[in-house]
């Protein structure tokens, strides 16, 4: 059975052999697409959250041959680069291994609501399970993501738990910006 589908913008065609193969297998498998992380396949963990036609779902429960014809987003197209350096200047990422649920569902949300409180993150988290961090510094990346889209300039974020020296991994310097020495952003 081929099943055509938009996948981060871009039209891609899947061969699946069985009608109940799910999206996650097939992003994976097929089509080589490993962002989203196969962890629970029982939709418990939210690893695989991507957004199908701008909803939220667990890859590992959708079936392939739902998506003819509709729009995925893996966390490679529906993150946007200010929620991406937040998490990584706030510690929010340890092993990994949640990540790209977390960031869709935060996108998600970021795209919905521009200025989240706590109760409405946690709420947006809920069904994603992260082992190492405790959330704190989840919620402190998604603070920070939002304060840096809503205002669009590229920074650190200030609640960054990275050293000095690790700051250059996370600031985007402009094309044709002029050098410096300076260990501050």
């Amino acid at each position: 059975m081929r099943v055509q589908l938009r996948v981060d913008g871009r039209g891609v065609a899947a061969e699946i052999d069985r009608p109940g193969e799910s999206l996650l297998s097939t992003l994976r498998d097929r089509l080589g697409m490993t962002g989203s992380k196969n962890a629970c396949e029982q939709g418990e963990c939210g690893s695989c959250t991507v957004l199908l036609d701008g909803d939220p779902v667990c890859a590992c429960l959708v079936a392939t041959a739902q998506c003819e014809g509709r729009e995925v987003k893996t966390v490679v197209g529906a993150v946007p680069r200010p929620l991406r350096d937040a998490f990584i200047a706030c510690g929010a990422v340890q092993c990994g291994f949640c990540t790209p649920g977390l960031l869709v569902s935060v996108a998600d949300l970021l795209e919905r609501e521009g200025d989240p409180s706590d109760a409405r993150i946690r709420e947006a988290l809920a069904g994603n399970l992260c082992r190492c961090t405790g959330y704190e510094k989840i919620i402190d990346a998604v603070h920070e993501a939002a304060e840096a889209m809503a205002d669009g300039v590229p920074r650190v974020p200030a609640r960054s738990h990275l050293h000095h020296n690790q700051w250059i991994n996370v600031v985007t310097v402009p094309r044709g910006a002029r050098e410096t020495t300076e260990d501050t952003p």
